[in-house]
């Protein structure tokens, strides 16, 4: 059920992207040749006037392709022909589609919900160390400078930085204070009659649920997922993980159903499916966004380039060599794509 589950979600994602730029190209009358889920051979064709809607093979991506994208078309209704800013709009619109879905997802699972947990701490475990520097009442708001929105970013920041010295933004009393080189090392203690290895603090204040604070939460958590993937992206840039480590589509469904089958319950294996859901839909519009060839990023960036450029210099840059960048990028990409795709088929199929 939850493989099901997760192939929809997939592919929910992709068509939710590519229609918002249909929806902006349309509403700025941007011509739209076909609008296409999926990618590789056509499975199904439909549609009359000038939009063809397709279905395709692959599951690795879609394409809302629109007149002029590669500047060839003398077009009035085309793409290059719509002043920058409707231009950047329509490129932009599919990642803001995709987050937008992340946080209404999340807004859905929180409703089901009693509150929200915080880092006030409550209580101290005996002996720990920690109670002294840290006092009842306070409240962690950073780790290492990065701002804790709710409780599982003390979770995050802390498992990330591992054991040692750490300098801690609170508020205590209504001011905030900064602790230096504070020293947070998980020890054994005795929790609820079994030994569990924790650094001795409890949070254990919740904010009521409102539709406030229902809003704020869900937000927090999707800046959460996008400052997950920037963490994500340092770490494959400084070789603290390798391209190895990437998961494409075929990893990401699988990493669905492994999470929906964790959950003793159905439905909280339904909540655990959305979730990882929303986590994805926010991670498709970050990457999306980056100034890379072929992705929204990338035209977005070499869009105001060129408008720079041809501002200063009155004359227009040929759209061919963009397209020649962009196409590059693209074999890139599917090369790329190949191969995580390969390497999530290795690991299925020797447990790895």
């Amino acid at each position: 059920m939850y493989l099901v589950i997760a192939i929809l979600i997939f592919s929910f994602l992709i068509f939710i992207h590519e229609l918002g730029h249909f929806i902006t190209a349309k509403l700025f009358d941007v011509k739209v040749n076909e609008f296409s889920i999926f990618m590789g051979p056509r499975i199904l064709r439909w549609g009359k006037g000038e939009t063809e809607y397709s279905l395709r093979l692959l599951p690795i991506g879609g394409y809302c392709a629109m007149e002029g994208e590669d500047g060839s078309s003398e077009d009035p209704r085309s793409f290059t022909a719509k002043a920058p800013w409707k231009r950047a709009i329509i490129l932009a619109a599919g990642a803001f589609m995709n987050f937008l879905t992340g946080l209404v997802i999340l807004v859905l699972i929180y409703s089901t919900g009693d509150g929200f947990k915080t880092t006030e701490i409550t209580a101290f475990a005996d002996g720990c160390p920690l109670e002294g520097t840290l006092q009842v009442g306070d409240v962690i708001e950073k780790i290492n400078g990065d701002r804790i929105y709710m409780f599982n970013d003390f979770i995050m920041l802390t498992e990330r930085a591992g054991d040692g010295p750490m300098d801690l933004t609170i508020r205590r009393d209504g001011k905030t204070m900064e602790l230096k080189q504070v020293n947070m090392v998980k020890q054994e203690y005795q929790i609820d009659g079994e030994t569990q290895k924790k650094y001795g603090i409890t949070c254990g204040a919740y904010e009521e649920k409102t539709p406030l604070t229902l809003l704020k939460n869900s937000w927090y958590t999707a800046i959460d997922f996008a400052r997950m993937v920037k963490m994500g992206l340092m770490d494959l840039i400084t070789g603290a993980v390798g391209v190895k480590d990437l998961s494409g589509p075929v990893g990401i469904v699988d990493a669905v159903q492994e999470t929906g089958n964790s959950a003793e319950k159905t439905v909280d294996g339904i909540l655990n499916v959305l979730y990882f859901g929303a986590f994805i839909a926010v991670n498709l519009a970050v990457m999306n966004m980056l100034p890379i060839p072929a992705l929204d990023g990338g035209h977005i960036f070499f869009l105001l380039v060129t408008w720079a450029i041809e501002s200063i210099t009155k004359k227009k840059i040929n759209p061919k060599y963009e397209a020649y960048i962009h196409a590059a990028g693209l074999v890139l990409l599917m090369a790329l794509m190949v191969f995580v795709t390969f390497n999530d088929i290795v690991k299925l199929v020797t447990g790895g």
